[in-house]
């Protein structure tokens, strides 16, 4: 599997983690809440695989402050 491309639609999935073999710090997730939803559709196989593109994951952003953090 691909970790780079979104396990639900094969598009980028604009995963730091995945682009890079270092310590990633940030990365569009660590601001926006996944909807739960996005993860109950994908099959057992691909959960934990590879992360989902911020459109497939239904992201909504948080507070502000939070995404400061």
């Amino acid at each position: 599997m691909n970790t780079s491309l979104c396990p639900a639609c094969g598009q980028p999935n604009r995963c730091a983690q995945a682009a890079s073999d270092n310590e990633v710090t940030h990365c569009w997730c660590f601001a926006v809440e996944v909807q739960p939803q996005a993860l109950q559709e994908l099959p057992p196989e691909a959960l934990n695989r590879a992360c989902l593109c911020p459109r497939c994951a239904g992201a909504v952003h948080i507070t502000a402050s939070r995404e400061l953090d």
